[in-house]
């Protein structure tokens, strides 16, 4: 990563100011351990919960509404799950004429909570709100922030805020960032060329704007913990592998080992430059620039299945074309299927997972 950025001691200053003379490192690691302390980032726990509270929550998430006698040899942590409110309890479920003390069922009391995902993309931000059973109550997305890392920073905040701002009966919990490039996910802070920015702290700058915890990881890492979390796995030995691919705009990869997402501290790996040949969709020999968002739709420009550019010259309109019968907008998206079958088959080869999933 780049030499780290000197920081300032007020709000505005958390979106960081490059000294004239780098700093040494011990220092600025100094800084960012005081903005840790002020501000909750937390590293990202891509796995399935080990810990007893953890097992009880995704208990009565998977299979709830669920008796309490099927959990007794941990009562203390559901006692302490209903207490933090995030666990109720269902008297009305109760078994009648039942013998002794009566059976109440508990489950996930996700009505006055919310989580905020932000997956932060080359060209558009998306913001989602979810429940804690997993699922999205909203989604709006925006143009990624563009210029100078530090105003767009303070803009991405301020669509954080102002998005927060809406859910007047519900209570945010955590904020979870996903985005490309290096990512320190002790300290939120990353690299991303595509955007231009280095040595961001998105963590701290989000932390701060929202008083919540925050937790950034890459964005392919994040979608694979949620797919074992969230996902259905045919395999849920402490052995069994699962591969997750992605394309879109951008091809990446995660490999998750027996419940957790494999996480090198030099980052993920890339599979952007694997060889592909298509004419079709430009030739021009790599993976990502082969099978993604751009080049489909660059394709589709040259065969003037869409416009050379305009409103209605997008990649949802080439979709919706081929939905229609367009013959050129269908040959096209088989051939970006045929391509990246192909580099998925090569993974599957090479790692030999007992599940693939593919996304994007």
């Amino acid at each position: 990563m780049s030499t780290p950025t000197t920081l300032r001691k007020t709000p505005a200053g958390l979106l960081g100011k490059r000294a004239v003379a780098p700093e040494p490192r011990t220092e600025s690691s100094q800084a960012k351990r005081l903005l840790l302390a002020r501000h909750h980032v937390v590293a990202p726990s891509l796995r399935v919960a080990e810990s007893a509270p953890g097992a009880v929550f995704g208990a009565a998430r998977l299979r709830g509404p669920i008796a309490r006698d099927t959990i007794a040899t941990v009562n203390r942590q559901v006692t302490a799950l209903l207490d933090a409110g995030v666990l109720r309890e269902r008297a009305d479920l109760a078994v009648s004429g039942a013998i002794g003390r009566p059976r109440v069922p508990v489950e996930v009391n996700h009505e006055p909570f919310l989580t905020l995902g932000i997956h932060l993309g080359a060209r558009t931000t998306s913001i989602v709100a979810t429940d804690l059973l997993g699922r999205t109550l909203d989604v709006v997305e925006t143009p990624t922030p563009q210029g100078p890392q530090n105003a767009a920073l303070a803009s991405l905040a301020d669509s954080a805020r102002r998005y927060l701002s809406r859910w007047h009966r519900r209570k945010a919990l955590w904020v979870g960032v996903a985005a490309g490039g290096v990512i320190d996910t002790a300290t939120g802070y990353f690299d991303h060329a595509r955007l231009g920015w280095s040595d961001a702290p998105v963590g701290p700058v989000l932390a701060e704007a929202l008083g919540l915890p925050v937790s950034v990881a890459s964005h392919v890492d994040a979608m694979a913990g949620a797919e074992l979390l969230l996902g259905v796995r045919r395999s849920n030995t402490p052995t069994a592998t699962s591969l997750y691919v992605y394309a879109r705009e951008t091809v990446g990869y995660a490999l998750s080992i027996g419940g957790r997402v494999h996480s090198p501290a030099s980052g993920p790996g890339t599979i952007a430059a694997l060889p592909a040949q298509s004419e079709l969709l430009g030739n021009t020999g790599q993976l990502e620039s082969t099978v993604s968002d751009e080049a489909v739709l660059n394709a589709a420009r040259k065969l003037r299945i869409v416009p050379s550019d305009g409103p209605a010259s997008t990649i949802g309109l080439v979709l919706r074309a081929a939905r229609q019968g367009n013959e050129g907008a269908q040959a096209l998206l088989a051939e970006r299927a045929r391509v990246l079958g192909q580099a998925v088959a090569m993974l599957r080869d090479m790692l030999n997972p007992d599940d693939l999933v593919v996304g994007g």
